[in-house]
């Protein structure tokens, strides 16, 4: 797959660590899972996407802005790493496409005229449920 943008390996930092879950002996002695840290605000990111991605809200950015992956979801730890990189890689192009700017639309005049009809209506039906003066 081709990306747009791409990031240098010695923008993030790996590391190997213990995974959860099930899995016996294995998850308990060998570190199969693995660690990615990426820093979006010093990265070399052009500073639109970097603001995009900072703003986002993600709970995996810091507040330092810094991004952490832990991929787990294979048995060893060179697939992790592929599927860290690959998860870093969605991500940039989540965050490489601008947001379509929004355009403000008028109701068409059937739809207002539909939507006071059934206020009128309403209103009606509620009118002729109170009680009138001679009661």
């Amino acid at each position: 797959m081709k990306h747009s943008l791409h990031i240098t390996d010695d923008e993030v930092e790996l590391s190997a660590i213990r995974a959860q879950g099930p899995g016996g002996q294995n998850v308990n002695k060998v570190s199969s899972a693995i660690q990615l840290r990426f820093d979006v605000a010093q990265s070399s990111l052009p500073d639109d996407v970097k603001a995009r991605w900072l703003q986002s809200g993600d709970s995996r950015l810091s507040q330092d802005g810094v991004l952490v992956l832990k991929a787990q979801r294979h048995r060893t730890q060179e697939a992790n790493r592929q599927d860290a990189w690959m998860r870093l890689y969605e991500l940039l192009d989540q965050f490489a496409k601008a947001p379509k700017a929004r355009k403000a639309t008028k109701p068409t005049r059937g739809s207002v005229q539909r939507r006071l009809q059934g206020k009128a209506i309403q209103s009606q039906l509620k009118s002729s449920r109170r009680k009138s003066d001679g009661d």
